[in-house]
């Protein structure tokens, strides 16, 4: 019963996949992973300045 409703599942799965989904447009897809690219890039240069003014206070608290 079991194997039967997994299969059951996986056909609907597909189906709603293959039918009822609607895909991006390859120009949406390079505007929207170019969002992404940008937003990483700023979060990594906000973590990046973070960890340096850490690093600096912890030097200063240890150079006392």
């Amino acid at each position: 019963m079991k194997k039967l409703k997994l299969l059951t599942d996986i056909q609907e799965s597909y189906t709603e996949l293959r039918y009822r989904t609607s895909w991006p447009t390859k120009s949406q897809l390079i505007k929207s992973s170019v969002i992404v690219l940008i937003a990483s890039v700023i979060i990594a240069l906000i973590i990046l300045v973070m960890d340096q003014i850490v690093d600096h206070l912890m030097h200063f608290i240890y150079g006392l």
